[in-house]
């Protein structure tokens, strides 16, 4: 009887042991998470949102809606409209991109067609393993970057690639 009672002592106390082991291990898991979510508000800066102008509406051609309802005026950016073409290698694949150009003042309409039709010349002429991966693409934006500035020879002051889609 002797060994009966010890072996009953001792399962207990592994049982009370595991227990014990788990609370403490999730007590301080708790303080951790805590400490670390206190740390990070912190440490973490703080982001303010853009402001988006409100106008009163001067010309409808030059705005557009803005997500809470306000008219967001661009009079300097001309949205192009969307280039397809296929590439020259594999013809079988084909390019989308839709564009915008950021002018310094006064948007030209004549030389943003010029520009269009330079971009859909140039993406003609571009293999698909020349625009494969980050590189590539950023090497394309850059191509047309340096394109479209010698092409208006400076009125344009940047270059906006909406959508780029390749199939």
């Amino acid at each position: 009887m002797a060994l009966t009672d010890i072996e009953e002592e001792d399962g207990g106390k592994k049982k009370s042991g595991l227990i014990v082991t788990i609370a403490i291990v999730a007590v301080l898991s708790a303080i951790a998470g805590g400490g670390g979510w206190v740390v990070g508000g912190m440490i973490a800066p703080q982001v303010k949102q853009p402001e988006v102008a409100k106008v009163e509406k001067p010309d409808a051609k030059d705005e557009k809606e803005g997500e809470d309802g306000e008219a967001v005026v661009r009079a300097n950016v001309v949205a192009l409209e969307p280039i397809t073409t296929n590439l020259s290698y594999p013809s079988d694949n084909w390019i989308r991109v839709e564009v915008s150009l950021v002018f310094n003042d006064e948007p030209d309409n004549k030389l943003a067609d010029r520009i269009h039709q330079d971009i859909l010349a140039y993406l003609r002429t571009v293999s698909l393993q020349q625009i494969e991966g980050p590189r590539g693409f950023q090497y394309l934006r850059e191509d047309l970057r340096e394109r479209v500035k010698l092409r208006s020879e400076g009125r344009v002051n940047e270059l906006l690639l909406r959508t780029f889609v390749i199939e």
